[in-house]
């Protein structure tokens, strides 16, 4: 060695003994060839780690130059940067000609790149197949920095992953094709959740700066999405690496344009994924030759002095390098028993583990068991701890502290006795180190000890609740993702039914476990573990599925929502509310603010599960027809599948170029058709995903398509803007029959039970029923007719409506106009029920195969699964959001209209309501003593009604367009009102006098009355007025937003003014000088903002400290740091008014679903 090496060794000898664990750092040495075996079981027996570090240092200064570059880039790869950094000036100059190292030709870049990047280093015994590696290589430099696919497929255990590794070991390879980088996946079989997490992961590791995101994405297309971003931004050029894929779903979300290298079992799992695609076939076993110098390596022999037992043992492995490997590592500890393990192998003593067509499965069988069995005593059963383990999950050694109450380096030095024998794997990336199981190993250890796994199981709980408490467990903890991802498979698989009950029940913990990781994966634990669960109560465990579904959609947003606050408004019955209750009450003495829904008894949750799988508007979604799966299609122009259960995504097809407005499947769940904005229909696998057939006949968009209910002869039906209906038969490339007869755009089509009638809706303002054998029109029906109590003008009749699905018994139809649901009576033409809940247009409705339930789907990006009893049972009145609400002691009363035009007042506590007449009303308003009510309609008039008498007084001067708001003074004995015309009306109707406010140049938004006379005003033409409603004079005028002012309120030492705009932020104002003081509207790291949508309306508290701001939901803040403090989510969006009581504990509102909200500070 180099003076210069040798001094720079001993220079910093003491920080090396200190701080390096050994064994990791032999591994590299050996597998260099620069330490032999010897040496290292000398290095072992030395009682201290700072002891076992001084002897390798000084077995390294009485090495080479080669050696010491060896021992500084094994430094380097177990993340000891600053320790190499202290060698990095003694590294001697080692002469090559091809510029590279002379260990192993690797050169430090390759090094660097490949630890970054979490490949696996080299076995302890390595065997070079360059053949292979070569093939590899080839293949990767075909895809030429451009997207592609490079498949490695074999048999389990043919060395796959290894040869992945080993082919991109190479300078020039990642210097000219791949410079961003590699980086190594370890998949294995996965359901969407474990996929999930793997994606985590890797998008963590590759933003590990979070200067893309600092949270985790919360589904698998937000994840493919930063996938995509972070690989094309921060990682161009690099290649991802797919160790083990199982099923072809897995790639799609690894298809967004990478360069990819990946192992399989099954090389047609790349069949449903784009670009170009190389394959490297791997054979099935080693051969005679390899599998010797294998032997011979681990037993440090040269193969020509192999005794003769190595030959039969080669054969009785069948080639596999697993298992070559397995009685490798067994002989390198006894080399004098080769006879013996031949026997055992030979004999074929030992218990069998179940076949497989990918493997057989008995080699390996008799290599693991005579592995195990020559484990020292006192380690072995820790082996068996491990049957507990998943396949293909990757474990901290932080979790097997915990399982075996042992520090870190006692268990790294259990753990790595398993790794040198072949009998667990490590995956090292920097300083962190995750353990796992091959999963044939997992086959043998669950078989081997199936007898003990519940007590295993119950172990690694009783252990963990030692340490943690689960919902304390922080994303900083290395063993934080275990926990939360697989304590309830513990406990279930350890039959711990009260301790899996008191975690799945628990609010703390669905909490803490969806803001990591999203509801998805606790829906689906709730599913997977729902017989256990209903053992103690199936209503609570109703009750939580059903608020974790109903509730997704909010829980995957961020910022994350208050979950005590969205359990509030669950039922009263419900043991989320229960839970929710007894923490708010908890928070309330600290401080925080809680609202209780008062009047949410009323309300009646309709629909049963609501999911967000689109990026953009859902035009369509239907069942299969065992009901098990739900497809949907939308304006981002892919076709989805999933559960219906659980939401969970089984298929993701970018199925069109443009906008894909309906899908169907067919009878017996083979296919699924799509029909899109570019006049084509598509026929898909319903399984796999590929395309079957594509049809072009249409000269316009194809809105719509259904297949027959019986398979015996399949046809599909389409419908399109060229006013046409089409029947298809798949067995046929034409259109089979043409239908005519509809003078607009059809909408929607369906066959009737029986399939002899084909229903259609169309833009022409018909129902069409069409014969399907003659494809004659049988009968048309008026639809405008079923909504001639619609409060739309009769000009927009001709768009409303959109679809139809006919009941089980073919007596029935569903029709949806705008975001309403109809379900009427085909024979008699009458309504039978209707309900509400989407925000937007319903595009789709669609009947369970029972009849039981039926989908809709809507530009709100839902789809919503509603019960058709509960519907039917609660065709509920619709407010109008135009009320007003009087505060008396005790009481909240609330005057409305509703649907129907109906006044009525409301009692807010008891829910009573009183029906007082039916008018053309714009808007209305009660008197401070609910003696009069007051109410303006469409032409400008404006009328008082006495309650006690039902005398009704009239306003002489009408205002010349829609009153819009109207309001008594504190006497009753003036009522102000605003309108279109600009002009605010101070009316004394018992005087008859009148004062006009008029200096706005566009219509008035709404007014507010303050103390001593004065009034406030706001308008569309952005300014903020304040009047003396005697004098009609204004006093103060403010310039505040450049575009609609759409509420204001002044506190009540009216020192500060708040005011809202369409811009969507909420201003706080100085009254004195005008100075904006707050901006109460930041927007959100996804780009949202904070209120949801326009900020319509604000009241601040009586002391000034408290804003409460509506918008597409509520929210209340703090006005002197200008912070949120609590945020309400509505059913509906789009709140026009908040109504307060003076004691600022009081809320009244309703949503554009005519909701009515009575809201309640918790105390």
């Amino acid at each position: 060695m180099d003076a210069k090496a040798r001094n720079c060794l001993l220079q910093h000898r003491e920080a090396l003994e200190k701080d390096i664990k050994t064994s990791y750092i032999m591994d590299h040495m050996i597998s260099d060839g620069f330490l032999t075996i010897s040496e290292e079981e000398k290095v072992r027996n030395e009682p201290t780690q700072q002891q076992r570090a001084a002897m390798l240092i000084k077995m390294i200064l009485k090495k080479d130059n080669d050696s010491y570059i060896s021992f500084y880039n094994a430094l380097l790869h177990e993340g000891y940067k600053d320790l190499a950094a202290l060698l990095h000036d003694g590294i001697p100059v080692v002469s090559s000609s091809s510029g590279k190292d002379s260990v192993s030709g690797i050169t430090s870049y390759v090094r660097t790149v490949l630890c970054e990047g979490g490949v696996p280093q080299r076995p302890v015994v390595f065997v070079t197949r360059k053949k292979l590696v070569n093939a590899i290589q080839q293949k990767l430099s075909k895809l030429k920095g451009e997207p592609g696919w490079v498949t490695i497929h074999g048999m389990a255990g043919c060395g796959k992953s290894v040869l992945a590794a080993e082919a991109v070991r190479d300078h020039s390879l990642l210097e000219d094709c791949f410079p961003g980088g590699v980086h190594w996946v370890s998949v294995g079989k996965q359901d969407k959740s474990g996929l999930l997490m793997k994606l985590q992961n890797l998008c963590t590791r590759l933003d590990q700066d979070e200067s893309f995101s600092q949270r985790l994405p919360l589904n698998i297309e937000e994840a493919k999405d930063r996938l995509r971003i972070l690989m094309l931004r921060k990682h161009p050029r690099s290649l991802l690496i797919l160790d083990d894929v199982w099923d072809s779903w897995v790639l799609k979300a690894f298809d967004n344009q990478c360069q990819i290298l990946l192992t399989t079992r099954d090389k047609s799992v790349t069949d449903s994924v784009m670009g170009p695609k190389y394959v490297v076939p791997v054979e099935s076993s080693l051969g005679k030759e390899k599998g010797l110098e294998i032997l011979s390596l681990f037993v440090n022999m040269k193969k020509a002095d192999l005794p003769e037992q190595a030959h039969s043992i080669i054969k009785e492995c069948k080639g596999s390098p697993l298992v070559v490997s397995l009685i490798g590592a067994l002989l390198r500890d006894f080399p004098n028993r080769w006879e013996y393990y031949l026997k055992q192998l030979q004999n074929k003593q030992f218990k069998r583990i179940r076949k497989s067509s990918s493997y057989d499965y008995e080699a390996l069988d008799e290599a693991m068991s005579i592995s195990v069995e020559m484990l020292r005593e006192d380690i072995k059963y820790y082996y068996t701890d491990l049957s507990i383990l998943q396949k293909d999950v990757k474990v901290p050694t932080k979790v097997l502290c915990i399982l075996w109450d042992m520090e870190t380096e006692e268990v790294e030095d259990i753990l790595q006795e398993f790794v040198n024998k072949s009998l667990l794997f490590c995956d090292r990336n920097g300083k962190s180190f995750r353990y796992y199981l091959h999963d044939l190993q997992v086959d043998f250890l669950t078989e081997k000890n199936c007898s003990q796994l519940q007590d295993l199981h119950k172990k690694i709980i009783t252990q963990f609740q030692r340490y943690h408490q689960p919902h304390t467990l922080s994303p900083d903890q290395e063993d934080c993702m275990y926990w939360y991802n697989f304590l309830a498979y513990h406990m279930a698989s350890a039959k711990m039914h009260k301790e899996l009950c008191a975690l799945m029940f628990s609010l703390d913990w669905i909490k803490a476990k969806t803001e990591l990781v999203g509801p998805a994966h606790l829906i689906h634990e709730f599913v997977e573990y729902r017989h256990i669960l209903d053992e103690k109560d199936c209503a609570v465990s109703e009750n939580f599925q059903e608020f974790l579904s109903l509730n997704g959609h909010l829980l995957g947003r961020q910022p994350f929502p208050n979950i005590v606050q969205l359990g509030l408004c669950e039922p009263e019955t419900s043991e989320v509310y229960q839970q929710a209750k007894l923490q708010a009450k908890q928070e309330v003495d600290n401080g925080m603010l809680y609202l209780e829904w008062i009047n949410k008894k009323n309300i009646t949750n309709l629909s049963r599960l609501v999911v967000r799988p689109h990026t953009d508007a859902v035009y369509h979604a239907c069942f299969s027809e065992d009901g098990q799966r739900i497809a949907s299609c939308g304006a981002d122009k892919t076709l989805q599948v999933f559960k219906a259960e659980t939401g969970e995504k089984l298929l993701e097809i970018k199925a069109h170029e443009d906008e894909v407005l309906c899908c169907a499947f067919s009878t017996d769940d083979r296919f699924i058709a799509t029909c899109s904005v570019d006049k084509k229909v598509k026929i898909w696998n319903a399984v796999t995903g590929e395309l079957v057939h594509t049809y072009d006949e249409h000269s316009e968009q194809v809105n719509c398509c259904h297949f027959t209910n019986s398979s015996h002869h399949l046809l599909l039906a389409t419908g399109s803007n060229d006013c046409f209906l089409k029947l298809w038969d798949l067995n046929q490339k034409e259109c089979r029959n043409t239908m005519f007869g509809h003078t607009d755009s059809v909408n929607h089509c369906r066959f009737s039970p029986d399939d002899k009638l084909l229903a259609s809706c169309s833009a022409d303002g018909t129902l069409k029923l069409w014969d399907v054998t003659s494809a004659n029109e049988r009968k048309s029906f008026n639809v405008k007719q079923f909504f001639l109590n619609s409060e739309d003008p009769q000009e927009d009749m001709e768009v409303i409506v959109k679809c139809c699905s006919w009941f089980a018994d073919g007596a029935r139809i569903m029709v949806a106009a705008k975001n309403k649901i109809f379900l009427w009576n085909i024979d008699s033409c009458s309504k039978v029920a209707d309900c509400r809940g989407h925000l937007s247009w319903v595009h789709g409705v669609k009947f369970s195969p029972d009849g039981s339930s039926f989908l809709t789907s809507s530009d709100d990006q839902t789809i919503r699964l509603w019960e058709t009893k509960k519907v039917c049972k609660n065709s509920a009145i619709m407010l109008k959001q135009e009320v007003d609400v009087v505060f008396q002691e005790n009481e909240v009363m609330v005057l409305a209209v509703d649907h129907i035009r109906r006044l009525q007042l409301i009692n807010g506590k008891t829910g009573q309501i009183d029906y007082l007449t039916e008018a053309q009303v714009s808007c209305c308003c009660l008197s401070p003593h609910l003696q009069y009510i007051a109410f303006g309609d469409e032409n400008g008039t404006i009328e008082i009604l006495e309650l006690v008498n039902n005398r009704i007084f009239q306003s002489r001067i009408r205002h010349k367009k829609t009153v819009w708001h109207i309001q008594f003074t504190a006497d009753e004995k003036t009522l102000i009102s605003s309108s279109d015309d600009s002009a605010i009306q101070v009316w004394n109707w018992q005087l008859e006098e009148y004062v006009f406010l008029q200096a706005h140049q566009e219509t008035v938004k709404d007014f507010r009355l303050l103390k001593n006379s004065r009034l406030l005003s706001w308008s569309f033409d952005g300014t903020v007025k304040v009047w003396n409603i005697i004098t009609g004079k204004i006093e103060k005028d403010f310039v505040c937003h450049q575009g609609t002012v759409l509420s204001c309120d002044i506190s009540h030492d009216t020192t500060k003014f708040s005011s809202t705009s369409a811009d969507k932020t909420a201003k706080i104002w100085n009254v004195s000088n005008g100075e904006l003081l707050h901006l109460c509207a930041p927007l959100s790291e996804e780009g949202a903002a904070t209120h949801g949508g326009w900020v319509t309306d604000l009241c601040f508290s009586p002391d000034g400290k408290m804003l409460i701001s509506a918008g597409g939901y509520i929210k209340w803040w703090n006005v002197v740091t200008g912070e949120s403090s609590q945020t309400f989510y509505t059913n509906g969006t789009n709140l026009k008014k908040i109504h307060v009581s003076p004691d600022f504990k009081t809320y009244v509102t309703v949503d554009n679903l005519g909701i009515l909200y009575i809201l309640q500070t918790l105390e």
